[in-house]
């Protein structure tokens, strides 16, 4: 269908519904065919505004509008710059400039009149994706016409959708540059200075006591979003240059500051007492979702990150360092009571949502920080530890009944990465375990004689009157703390008697969660020094052992992960060894009924621990691994389950620890290709569908190429679907595919350069996937240099084990190689330029009259050999050095007269540089030296730096500071790219990604030709060749190199004499 009209597309929305499949079918390929239609996203438009329309139908014509938009505004690249394509090499089509011209106003028409929320939200994503192509430039209209109508309707109570809407569209264009850097968010700044001196006055309306209608709650929410989106990262500048009005004026940021204190005061009231707001749900989950209650999040929330940012003023940027004294000063404290207010909500038996609690909680930790906030907040610790955190951290009887009733879930939500950022139970830890650490005088006595007294009170109760609950979070609370305590004698000294009388006796509690966290504790205080014979060790392993069959799912998790940390104590290994079969039976049994990546993680401890003694069991592991890893890839893909696709990947690292621990029985690894082939093609194979399990892949597929000495016909099968991986979607996985691929090269040279793969441009030559690889990697802007020195290891793969073969792709492999010189030739870190000389070195001993013949048809002989010799005399690794000399040495082959002139004249020192460079490997070799040095400082031992003494800590007037943590933040604030060095050291990168040696694990046939000998025989074969010339060569060489030569000659004839000995 080439064209399309409103009605037609309307009736194939509907059929999209039936249930008949005869209608069902055809209507769902044209839906998937719209992109191909002109103006059919100008009639999805119109469907999705019609109001008269089909609610479903609507909603549909919403979100192909949505897909469309995103698929086709714009051509799509992948994180290499290549265009994204469907499929078989088919680019997506884009969407002509007169359908985006009218989907433009057409949308923020539509979204303005939308009332329906989940309508309204899916056009309000489709303006977002407009707006990161097209604004500014292409939409100067957009954000005047918004304004306009926020302007006209700010009075007028009939407005209220349209203002509240056109603020939701305002919050899309601002959440586009949320996270720009400073340079990069002047069209924020410019809505800034446009839209908050019309935001301001109606945020102060909509705050007001008086206020209570819903619709002035949605607006404000949508307010302090906009203000989020602009303040979160950066206070927003005029015009991006100069200073933030805030940083040079910071009270004109009270009005603010004032809106954000009236909206967490605002009181709630239950819908039963009468007074407004009217009509609060009860039902929990209606409840987080009020607009009021999502107002105080907001609030909250803001309050919570200008805090993190210019709480303490020593740590801000210098440019916001009046801001941060006048926050410290005033808005601290001024915030202080609201959020202290609020948290007592719960005690005095209101109401609160989680989701604030947890905020409040969040404002009140960074307040223990700052002295003037803390001084305030120490005459109510008790209160905040004993009526907020605690009952905070216990066990809620909704928690007891998920245990009981689906402890799938309660795994699922104990395990959930995200709980640190919204969960009460996890903030309420943090202020405790804060307060310990920074305030310890005035806490840490105080509060382990209440928890031990919990624990005393429950040891000496009756059955029936045991407060269960009470105990769990004194529990809690003492795990919370164990690297404190355990870090300071006074306290580490008295822990084996609270495991032993308070822990020991939970491991058999007729109460499950007890249970659980009998288990949960063991990992907590898993290094603790016992003091008896061993016998409370053996207790503790015996007791953790039958808790993997305990009856509650959750107890056999925590059990399971428990034995990952005991297992490193002392005397461990003696207890588990014998039951090794058993163990590992527990272990698939728990996995086969829960996906948890832990529990596979403790697993793989477990096998790394025991790798001498798992090859019996090697078969029926990789066996339960794999069989796992589809059940967890399955329930993560159908169910959306997270857990289960992390614990899928978990399972294939398991697969690997079991081939490490097998890697030197190449029969073993063979029987296990017929279960690993089908895992690594199923991840490799269906276009990048599970790509978040490709790491994984590539390490199995290493070890089976790797280790054994050939390579089966069906482990062919994966080679060209690396190359389409990286083509297609995995470009950023090259380091991972090298050595696999120089396995295929090394293993099976004739075959390899006999494949072909089939490919849509056709049968393609694997050596020619080779080349494409190395060429688009480094001709590529966005690739590091390690990526292009993980590439170009590639061709020395293909000229060492190839010798002879590939005449043909010489050209090519200088082409690409000289290219990269080039570019590199004054760079500051001599690395990549290292790499391409050590593929020079590999041409020349593959051919050194072909390969002179690349450099003199460039013109660029003299000039590479200069900078080869000086960079030699940095080099510091063996590899390099040994193509060094070896490539060098092998021009000496080739007749003097017939060389290159600039090679002739510097054929001493050519050969003064190799001597030299080979006396130098040799001597090493003679004294044992390794290039290896060890970087580590070593355990100095005593209190870990960010423990300090939980009995001192900082006094009510010091600000908490932390060398550290100082030093951090203003090398952060110091970073102007994220792309620098710097940056990626911060966020937890290498230092210097310069320093990782690509070559480390490099083999090939070269490795025995000894350099020594190979230099010996070509200078002797060149003497007796052409005797005049190399007495002319020996003539202008200095005596130390003639002596340098005959000090080679004779280490070869001892060489030889010692071999003929053995």
């Amino acid at each position: 269908m080439a064209t399309m009209d409103v009605e037609q597309l309307h009736v194939v929305l509907q059929q999209s519904f039936s249930p008949d499949a005869n209608l069902r079918g055809p209507a769902e390929e044209t839906i998937r065919n719209l992109k191909h239609i002109k103006g059919a996203t100008v009639h999805l438009l119109q469907v999705a505004a019609e109001k008269q329309v089909q609610f479903e139908v609507r909603q549909a014509a919403a979100i192909q509008l949505k897909n469309v938009c995103r698929e086709c505004w714009a051509e799509r690249v992948n994180f290499a710059g290549y265009p994204l394509s469907e499929g078989e090499g088919k680019k997506p089509p884009l969407l002509d400039e007169e359908d985006k011209g009218r989907i433009r106003p057409g949308l923020v028409a539509a979204l303005l009149d939308e009332p329906e929320k989940s309508l309204r939200d899916l056009l309000a994503e489709t303006l977002h994706t407009i707006v990161i192509h097209d604004f500014p430039q292409n939409w100067p209209d957009l954000i005047p016409s918004l304004l306009q109508t926020i302007q006209h309707g700010a009075n007028d109570p009939s407005q209220g959708l349209r203002v509240h809407n056109a603020l939701l569209a305002l919050r899309k264009v601002c959440k586009r540059y949320e996270y720009k850097s400073k340079e990069q968010r002047g069209p924020l700044n410019e809505i800034v200075a446009r839209s908050f001196p019309l935001l301001l006055p109606l945020a102060q309306r909509l705050s007001i006591p008086e206020e209570h209608s819903l619709e002035a709650a949605m607006m404000l929410k949508q307010i302090l979003k906009i203000f989020w989106s602009s303040t979160q990262f950066y206070l927003p500048g005029g015009d991006g240059k100069d200073p933030s009005p805030a940083l040079s004026n910071p009270e004109s940021m009270q009005p603010w500051l004032d809106i954000l204190q009236r909206a967490l005061v605002k009181p709630l009231p239950e819908a039963s007492t009468g007074q407004p707001p009217l009509n609060q749900p009860t039902n929990i989950e209606e409840r987080n979702a009020w607009p009021w209650w999502k107002v105080k999040k907001w609030a909250v929330q803001i309050m919570s990150r200008l805090f993190s940012r210019y709480g303490i003023p020593s740590y801000a940027e210098d440019d916001a360092k009046e801001f941060a004294r006048f926050f410290s000063q005033n808005v601290a404290t001024q915030f202080l009571g609201p959020v202290c207010e609020t948290l007592n909500l719960r005690p005095s038996g209101q109401f609160c949502t989680d989701r604030v609690v947890h905020l409040c909680l969040t404002y009140v930790d960074l307040a223990v920080e700052l002295s003037s906030t803390y001084k305030l907040l120490k005459p109510h610790l008790d209160f905040l530890l004993y009526q907020v955190c605690f009952p905070t951290m216990c066990l809620t009887q909704e928690d007891i009944d998920i245990f009981e009733n689906d402890p799938h879930e309660f795994v699922h939500r104990q395990n959930s990465p995200l709980a640190d950022f919204y969960d009460p139970r996890m903030s309420a830890i943090t202020l405790v375990t804060d307060l310990v650490k920074h305030r310890g005088q005035d806490v840490t006595q105080n509060l382990l004689g209440r928890m031990t007294e919990m624990l005393q009170r429950y040891a000496a109760s009756p059955p029936e009157s045991k407060n269960h609950i009470e105990k769990d979070g004194a529990l809690l609370t003492f795990g919370s703390l164990a690297k404190f305590l355990l870090a300071k004698d006074k306290y580490a000294q008295e822990i084996e008697g609270l495991l032993v009388s308070s822990v020991f006796p939970d491991f058999n509690s007729p109460v499950a969660f007890l249970r659980y966290r009998a288990c949960w504790m063991v990992q907590q205080y898993s290094t603790v020094t016992w003091s008896d014979d061993g016998s409370n060790l053996r207790t503790l392993l015996q007791l953790t052992l039958q808790r993997l069959s305990d009856p509650a799912l959750p107890v056999q998790i925590e059990a399971s992960k428990s034995l990952r940390f005991l297992i490193e104590a002392d005397g461990a290994e003696d207890t588990l060894l014998p039951v090794l079969p058993q163990l590992l039976t527990e272990y698939f049994r728990i996995m086969n009924e829960i996906g948890n990546d832990e529990v596979v993680s403790a697993l793989q401890v477990l096998l790394d621990k025991f790798g001498d003694h798992i090859e019996p069991h090697a078969i029926q592991l990789v066996t339960q691994l794999s069989n796992a890893f589809n059940q967890y890839c399955t329930a993560g893909e159908d169910e959306d389950d997270d857990d289960a696709a992390m614990a899928a990947a978990q399972c294939l690292e398991c697969i690997a620890t079991v081939l490490k621990g097998i890697c030197d029985q190449p029969s073993i690894l063979k029987n296990l290709e017929y279960l690993l082939i089908p895992l690594v093609l199923k991840i490799m194979g269906n276009d990048g569908e599970y790509i978040e399990y490709l790491e994984c892949a590539l390490d199995i597929l290493t070890f089976l190429t790797y280790f054994p000495d050939q390579i089966s016909p069906e482990l062919w099968q994966a080679f060209p679907l690396i190359y389409v991986a990286f083509d297609q979607w995995a470009y950023d996985y090259l380091n991972m595919m090298v050595p696999c691929l120089q396995s295929y090269i090394q293993k099976a040279p004739d075959f390899f350069l006999a494949g072909k793969a089939q490919l849509p441009e056709g049968l393609i030559p694997y050596i020619d996937l080779i080349v494409s690889m190395v060429a688009k990697t480094v001709t590529n802007d966005r690739a590091s240099e390690t990526e292009c020195r993980y590439a170009l290891s590639l061709f020395m793969s293909l000229l060492h084990n190839c010798p002879g073969k590939i005449d043909m792709y010489i050209p090519i492999i200088n082409e690409i190689s000289l290219g990269k010189l080039g570019q590199q030739v004054n760079a500051d870190s001599p690395l990549t330029r290292v790499s391409i000389y050590q593929i020079l070195g590999s041409a020349l001993y593959y051919n050194p009259q072909r390969e002179l013949v690349e450099l003199e048809k460039r013109g660029v002989t003299q000039q590479v050999f200069a900078k080869w010799i000086k960079d030699g005399e940095g080099m510091d690794r063996w590899l390099p050095r040994k193509l060094t000399i070896l490539g060098l040495t092998a021009i000496l082959q080739i007749p003097a007269a017939s060389l290159p002139p600039s090679i002739q004249q510097s054929l001493p020192q050519l050969i003064d540089t190799v001597v030299r460079m080979t006396i130098a490997l040799k001597t090493e070799a003679e004294k044992g030296e390794t290039e290896a040095k060890d970087d580590n400082l070593g355990d100095a031992g005593g209190i870990d730096g960010d423990v300090g003494d939980v009995d001192l800590g900082f006094g009510e007037d010091e600000d908490v500071t932390n060398e550290v943590d100082e030093s951090y933040r203003k090398a952060l604030q110091g970073v102007t790219s994220w792309d620098d060095d710097m940056a990626k050291f911060l966020l937890g990168g290498d230092w210097d990604e310069d320093r990782e040696d690509v070559d480390e694990d490099f083999t090939s046939p070269l490795d025995r030709v000894d350099e020594l000998l190979y230099l010996s025989d070509t200078l002797s074969a060149a003497f007796q060749r052409e005797p005049e010339a190399y007495q002319q060569i020996q003539a202008v060489m200095t005596p130390e190199s003639v002596s340098n030569v005959q000090k080679v000659f004779q280490a070869a004839e001892s060489m030889r004499a010692q071999a003929a000995q053995q």
